[in-house]
C-alpha cells in the first residue's frame, strides 16, 4: 500500500502522537518515513506586519535548535521501531506548501499529520496548516486528532 510516509511535525505534543502513529503505520506496511517541519526563512518572518528586530544569525541558530528538537522523536521512534528514516528542514514561508512540496519532492505516498483542532473564530481567523494541505494536495493525508 503505502511505502514512504511522510510524517509533518511542529514538534508540539499533539505533533508527537501523530509521530508515532506514523511510524507504527510505518512499521506495519513495512514502509520508509522522512520527517519534516518547517521555518520561515529570516526574511520571510521579518519583512511583514509586527516585524521583530532579531538578528539574522541569532534567528537561523534558534531555528535550527528548534528544527533538531522537534524532528527527534521521528528518530527516536523511527530507530526503535526499526524503521529507516530520514529528516528535512523546510524553510519556507507556508508550513502548508513546504508540506506539500517536501511530500512531492521525496515522491512520499501519504502524509501524517497532526489537528490542532482549533474551531470558532480562531479556526476561521488564523485557518489550520492541515487544512490548506487537505485541499492542496491530490497525496492522501492521515490527520491524527
Amino acid at each position: 500500500m503505502y511505502k514512504h510516509i511522510l510524517i509533518a511535525t511542529d514538534g508540539s505534543g499533539l505533533s508527537e502522537k501523530a509521530v508515532k502513529h506514523g511510524v507504527k503505520l510505518a512499521k506495519a506496511l513495512k514502509a520508509r518515513v522522512t520527517g519534516m517541519t518547517s521555518t520561515p526563512t529570516w526574511l520571510d518572518l521579518h519583512a511583514g506586519p509586527g516585524a521583530m528586530a532579531v538578528a539574522s544569525d541569532d534567528y537561523e541558530k534558534e531555528a535550527e535548535a528548534n528544527a533538531a528538537k522537534a524532528l527527534a522523536p521521528i528518530v527516536r521512534a523511527a530507530k526503535a521501531a526499526r524503521v529507516p528514516c530520514a529528516t528535512v528542514h523546510v524553510r519556507h514561508p507556508n508550513v502548508w506548501e513546504a508540506i506539500i512540496r517536501t511530500a512531492r519532492a521525496k515522491r512520499c505516498d501519504v502524509i501524517v499529520m497532526g489537528s490542532h483542532g482549533r474551531s470558532g473564530m480562531k479556526a476561521l481567523v488564523l485557518g489550520s496548516e492541515t487544512n490548506k494541505v487537505l485541499a492542496h494536495t491530490r497525496i492522501p493525508v492521515l490527520v491524527h486528532r
